[in-house]
């Protein structure tokens, strides 16, 4: 049998599955890319604007930097809760009726 994941797997069901999960991933990966360079840009032409105190002790730099860890915990958590709701939900579903065949 072909394994469920690879995209030369004949299941048209299967395949829709996979491309779903590309898609977040690479949605996913995308947003982090800028997020994250989008951050370094910053820092390398703007020293100024994120030098700028926001409050005592606090700069919109370290505060944007915070921001990118934290951006990235929660693209984290919503790929493994839609992973877990929804990806190995069908996969588990499809593999129980293929069981059963």
């Amino acid at each position: 049998m072909t394994a469920p994941f690879d995209a030369s797997n004949p299941n048209p069901e299967l395949r829709a599955l996979a491309r779903a999960r590309d898609r977040i991933a690479v949605t996913l990966t995308v947003l982090m890319i800028v997020i994250y360079f989008g951050f370094i840009a910053l820092i390398a032409f703007d020293k100024a604007l994120l030098g700028r105190r926001i409050g005592s002790g606090l700069s919109l730099g370290i505060l944007l930097g915070a921001l990118v860890i934290v951006a990235t915990w929660l693209l984290t958590w919503f790929y493994v809760r839609w992973m877990n709701a929804h990806y190995d939900t069908a996969l588990r579903t499809f593999s129980e009726g293929e069981a059963g065949r």
